[in-house]
Formats: structure tokens, C-alpha cells, sequence
């Protein structure tokens, strides 16, 4: 009877393995059955990845698809609290398209968020000759001068405007499509 000798060797997928033996030389091939594992969505992952998110006409709101991916940090705010839900748990490689109801990604309209704002104001704080129309969005400046926020204006009257500071999808139906590229 042969007499065998066991080295411990590192074995790569399917690459034969000499059998050291004091008769003749056998070739045994060993296929592994190693799955290779595959980053999934965690709370906090970062990641790269290419996203479509689309009002309720279906036109694009942003569209990363034709340019370069994004990259972005989980729980940071740079993404809707709903559309991070959804992410959770999907696989690198993944490519996704889900509907939010009315109001899940950016929140229902808030009445209290429309905000009468005197002309004389908007020329003390900005540009004194600025002419203002419904549907600009005008930039204002945070209480400690650190940020900025957006409102549209909705009515111009004769000495003030009605700003409308809700996200512009508060309250809308979206969509929303991922490619994720990278999950880290």
C-alpha cells in the first residue's frame, strides 16, 4: 500500500494538486465552492453610485446616469431618510428603481412653511434694485451666516412676497432609480 505524506498547501480554484506518494504521481483537480461575498447596504456604508430621482411628471430632478457616479455617506442627510430605507440591504451591483407615496421622501406641505416677506427687507439684506417674479428661488442666508436656504417666490404684492420654503418635492409622489457601483 502507498504510503501518503499530507502538506499543507494554500489550493487555488481548480488547479491540479500532486499527490506526493511513493508510487507513481496521481493528479486530482479541487474545485472550490467558495461563494465570493458581495458589500450589501449597511446603516452608515459609503458609497459610489450612479441615481435618477424623478418628480411625478416622470422628468428628472437629478440624473447622474450620463455623468459621473456620486458618492455619498449613509445617515449624513445627503439623502431623504425613505430613500436611504430602501437602500438598506441591497448588493453591490445592485440596479433598482422604487415609487414613493406622496409626501414619504421630503415630508407633506407644510402651510406654515409660506412666508410673507417685505420688499424693503429683501433691499436692506440683498441687491436694492433686484426685481422679483412667482417661481424664482431666492437664496437667504441662515441666522448665523454659516448656510443658506432656498425659497420660491409664490405672490409678489405691492410691498412684499410669499416665499414658499418647502422642499419642491414636499408632498409629491417620486421615483427614484440606483446603480450601485461601490459599497464600502
Amino acid at each position: 500500500m502507498p504510503a501518503f505524506i499530507a502538506v499543507p498547501i494554500a489550493v487555488p480554484i481548480a488547479v491540479p494538486i500532486a499527490v506526493l506518494t511513493a508510487a507513481p504521481v496521481a493528479v486530482v483537480t479541487v474545485a472550490s465552492t467558495a461563494v465570493p461575498t458581495v458589500n450589501v447596504v449597511q446603516p452608515g456604508s459609503f458609497l459610489t453610485l450612479h441615481y435618477r430621482l424623478a418628480g411625478p411628471d416622470g422628468a428628472d430632478v437629478v440624473n447622474t446616469f450620463n455623468d459621473k457616479p456620486a458618492t455619498l455617506s449613509l445617515g449624513t442627510g445627503q439623502l431623504a431618510p425613505a430613500i436611504e430605507e430602501h437602500l438598506i440591504g441591497l448588493p453591490e451591483g445592485a440596479h433598482e428603481s422604487f415609487d414613493l407615496l406622496a409626501g414619504a421622501a421630503f415630508g407633506p406641505r407644510n402651510p406654515e412653511m409660506l412666508q410673507r416677506v417685505k420688499l424693503s427687507l429683501l433691499h436692506e439684506l440683498g441687491d436694492p434694485a433686484a426685481q422679483y417674479a412667482p417661481g424664482e428661488v431666492v437664496q437667504f442666508p441662515t441666522p448665523d451666516g454659516g448656510g443658506a436656504y432656498a425659497g420660491v417666490v409664490r405672490e409678489c404684492g405691492p410691498d412684499w412676497l410669499l416665499f414658499d420654503f418647502n422642499h419642491p418635492l414636499a408632498g409629491q409622489p417620486v421615483r427614484f432609480e440606483v446603480r450601485l457601483l461601490g459599497v464600502l
